[in-house]
């Protein structure tokens, strides 16, 4: 497991005093609240900073970082990533996980039939969908429900899943 987790992207700067414009990638926007530094990922280089203020503006997060003070500052963050400490994360309720935790686990169906590896989570409003890719390169797309998903084991890197009829055409 990753002890940083990726909790949103700077898309641009705000206004002329330093804040960074971010798309979050929470359920929950107004976590942002509640942190007191964040590290920002540039250049494959993480560089932890502290938070002075935060804002909102419709669906995304304004932050102002200590040391960025002007739009120049801005600037070198454009594209980059926030990611936080695994312990500053939100408790999540019980079987919900979060992305880059689900990514990578082996998809195997009830009766033993390996499907493949788990690359990526869409959310789609109702449920998330799972997009499951085999050694051939097939992908298999699972709703992300109880009666699709029964046991899901991030310890050991594995999914259990139910096939609902039509779900997967067969030859």
């Amino acid at each position: 497991m990753d002890n940083l987790l990726e909790i949103g992207q700077i898309v641009n700067s705000y206004g002329i005093k330093g804040f960074l414009k971010v798309v979050p990638f929470t359920d929950d926007v107004h976590r942002y609240d509640d942190l007191k530094t964040i590290y920002i990922e540039k250049n494959k280089k993480i560089t932890q900073m502290e938070i002075e203020e935060v804002k909102y503006h419709k669906n995304l997060v304004l932050i102002k970082l200590k040391g960025i003070d002007d739009i120049n500052d801005t600037l070198e963050y454009k594209n980059c990533y926030i990611k936080i400490d695994r312990k500053d994360a939100v408790k999540l309720p019980d079987d919900t996980y979060f992305i880059v935790d689900l990514i990578g686990l082996e998809v195997v169906t009830e009766e033993g039939l390996l499907l493949g590896t788990l690359i990526d989570v869409f959310p789609t409003g109702s449920n998330d969908v799972y997009v499951v890719k085999d050694e051939l390169g097939k992908q298999t797309l699972l709703p992300a429900i109880g009666e699709v998903i029964k046991d899901v084991d991030i310890e050991n890197k594995k999914m259990i899943v139910h096939l609902l009829e039509g779900l997967i055409r067969r030859k």
